[in-house]
């Protein structure tokens, strides 16, 4: 039997050991401006490099980390973009066109060979990764760059290839400082040192204990954050975690019995994991998003399924899904710790 003790998230002692977890988390901030420092040289020379050649004729995002730059890029990239996760490149790819690459630990057979390919067709290759990697070698070549990654940190990486990308006008602005301040100010306010009163984290987790989420992002990003932070979850828990789009969420929501008042809660068999709806909210104003977040929480009151959300205030896309990617991956690891088995 599994049970929740709220009690060990204000613990000395119980907090201890997920200590080196913690700060892991709490260290977030200080990985992004590393990776920021370490690469800007490499990042000058390439923006100095690129100063009088054509634009690309598109961006090709390659590797399995290629996600996170389709939620940035996507929306904002002034020429065509695709994300390729897979160990090759698009037939089409060649000399005219870009291909950026992150690797943040380097080792990835299909993501080396994906860049072999690209330096082989003679493509525009960035690649950020450490540079002594599997990958930085198969990079070698006249078009190729490396930017320099140590702290293997996906997040880190990203901000440091969307650097080079805002430099060359094919994405939007991404200021490491702010992604390390937003990613700071989280680690703050989800302290271990902070008590439950005035702790969101820990009060999201307590939310948690009982529930099996579904969470949902409006945005692009915020979809994004929302699979992440589904996928902390289940790390935690070992309980279903769903993230979706509305369309997907919905039906679960609606298919939840709705609470009789009447129900025994402590009747042998009503031990029932009731659905709990997560709102990952990073300020979108998008007719769309506010239509689906509404009919989310009008199907969610009807049917009695508790709500809650996380917010931010970040100044930049990037900087906005970071805070709610670090605020639930900070959820799920009390949720961890206050689940005790008997």
């Amino acid at each position: 039997m599994t049970w929740f003790d709220e009690s060990r998230l204000d613990d000395e002692s119980s907090l201890a050991t997920i200590d080196l977890r913690l700060r892991t988390l709490a260290e977030s901030g200080a990985r992004v401006r590393r990776e920021a420092g370490d690469a800007a040289a490499a990042i000058s020379d390439a923006v100095a490099r690129s100063e009088g050649q054509a634009r690309p004729r598109a961006v090709v995002a390659a590797g399995p980390d290629s996600r996170l730059l389709r939620a940035v890029l996507e929306p904002w990239c002034p020429v065509p973009f695709v994300a390729w996760p897979g160990p090759a490149l698009p037939g089409w790819a060649g000399s005219l066109d870009l291909v950026v690459v992150l690797a943040p630990d380097g080792a990835d057979r299909g993501t080396a060979s994906a860049v072999a390919e690209a330096v082989r067709r003679g493509c525009q290759v960035v690649v950020a990764c450490p540079p002594v990697s599997s990958v930085a070698e198969h990079a070698a070549g006249r078009w190729s760059t490396i930017l320099p990654t140590t702290t293997r940190d996906q997040l880190a990486t990203a901000v440091v290839m969307l650097g080079y990308l805002d430099r060359v006008q094919l994405g939007p602005g991404a200021d490491p400082e702010d992604v390390a301040v937003a990613l700071d100010t989280v680690a703050t306010s989800c302290s271990p040192h902070r008590d439950l009163a005035v702790n969101a984290a820990k009060m999201l987790a307590i939310a948690l204990a009982d529930a099996n989420p579904i969470v949902w992002g409006g945005s692009v990003l915020a979809a994004r954050a929302a699979r992440r932070v589904a996928e902390s979850i289940r790390r935690a828990s070992g309980r279903t975690a769903l993230a979706g789009d509305a369309e997907h969420l919905l039906p679960v929501i609606e298919a939840t019995r709705p609470r009789d008042v009447f129900d025994d809660p402590f009747a042998e068999g009503d031990g029932e994991l009731r659905p709990m709806l997560l709102l990952l909210d990073d300020g979108a104003e998008d007719p769309l998003v506010r239509e689906q977040r509404g009919q989310l929480k009008a199907a969610a009151a009807e049917h009695g399924v508790r709500v809650e959300s996380m917010t931010t205030e970040a100044p930049s896309e990037v900087a906005r899904y970071a805070s709610l990617m670090l605020s639930g991956t900070y959820a799920s690891e009390y949720l961890r710790l206050g689940l005790v088995e008997e």
